[in-house]
């Protein structure tokens, strides 16, 4: 199982950034899919979750109404749109699957199983 993230960069505050996780080895079906986030010196953050049982997605209140997850289930591929960009939004951006699907439901979107390497944002002032 392999999740690749990519679509990372520098962007200046207010701009906007798209990521892409694809997946290989492994199909959303019944699963959870989530975007984390750590930027240096803090912990890491349950950004955005999609449950693929229930059609719902869920956002940190820190990114409701900036960003917007959304998945292609044909290419396997999870996308997080990214707009109004903050310096606070400086992070190392993760993919994650929870291959139960329950993630969602927890703290922090806890309990992925499988995870990518990550891919580094950087919003300037």
């Amino acid at each position: 199982v392999q999740l690749v993230e990519s679509g990372g960069g520098l962007v200046q505050a207010g701009g906007s950034l798209r990521l892409s996780c694809a997946a290989s080895g492994f199909t959303f079906g019944r699963s959870a899919i989530g975007w984390f986030r750590q930027a240096p010196g803090k912990d890491r953050e349950g950004v955005s979750c999609f449950s693929s049982s229930t059609g719902t997605t869920y956002y940190a209140d820190s990114v409701k109404g900036r960003f917007t997850l959304a998945n292609n289930n044909a290419k396997n591929t999870v996308y997080l749109q990214m707009n109004s960009l903050k310096p606070e939004d400086t992070a190392v951006y993760y993919c994650a699957a929870d291959k139960l699907g329950n993630a969602c439901d927890r703290s922090q979107f806890a309990g992925m199983d499988y995870w990518g390497k990550g891919t580094l944002v950087t919003v300037s002032s």
